[in-house]
């Protein structure tokens, strides 16, 4: 459930135009699963998933997330 509401906050980072010409977005969006899910579940465990909490929640400990996961939403927030 958290994972859901991240993934959809993390899709609001990218642009309408973007997403329509990404044809690997469902790679990125498996890369946030393998590498985000952990990061989520340890850092934001007591988030409220919805309205951008999740993605608030890692900006907060941006210093704190796994290097993957930052790679993964870097790559996501550039499509």
């Amino acid at each position: 459930m958290i994972y859901r509401a991240f993934v959809l906050s993390a899709l609001t980072l990218a642009s309408i135009p973007a997403l329509a010409v990404a044809p690997n977005m469902e790679q990125e969006i498996e890369a946030l699963r393998t590498y985000c899910k952990p990061d989520i579940e340890r850092l934001c465990a007591g988030v409220e998933p919805g309205e951008g909490r999740i993605k608030e929640c890692l900006k907060a400990h941006e210093m704190e997330i796994s290097v993957g996961c930052a790679q993964a939403l870097r790559k996501l927030k550039n499509m």
